[in-house]
């Protein structure tokens, strides 16, 4: 019998961006399940990522856990977020969270939005 490849996690965090979103929950006056991570139709490039705290997981969510955070994101989303990297970046300018996405093949000239395409082949059939 086959043993089964194990699942790729579908997104990680850099240390930065983990300790923003624990400082961000600290201040909730609610409790939180996680942050929900997605992506919607919309913007100049035709997508944009999107973050909200969620009170609870849905039962379709898939839940990564890393560095003491949990990201819930909807099946819909994952193949393109599958290997993204989400980084909290603080400069003169803007402090922001950055998403490093392999999928991600254009963003506008605002950084509103981007184009993405959906994860293929191996990471796929892993997942």
């Amino acid at each position: 019998m086959a043993t089964a490849r194990p699942r790729p996690q579908v997104m990680r965090l850099t240390e930065a961006a983990a300790e923003r979103i624990k400082e961000l929950m600290a201040q909730s006056d609610h409790p939180i399940a996680g942050l929900r991570v997605g992506v919607r139709n919309g913007g100049c490039a035709g997508m944009a990522y999107t973050m909200e705290y969620a009170q609870e997981a849905k039962a379709t969510d898939e839940v990564v856990e890393d560095k003491g955070v949990r990201i819930l994101i909807d099946p819909k989303a994952v193949l393109f977020l599958l290997g993204t990297e989400m980084d909290y970046k603080i400069d003169k300018m803007a402090a922001q969270f950055v998403f490093n996405n392999p999928n991600q093949t254009s963003a506008c000239g605002c950084g509103e939005s981007v184009q993405i395409t959906p994860a293929e082949g191996d990471a796929v059939a892993a997942h």
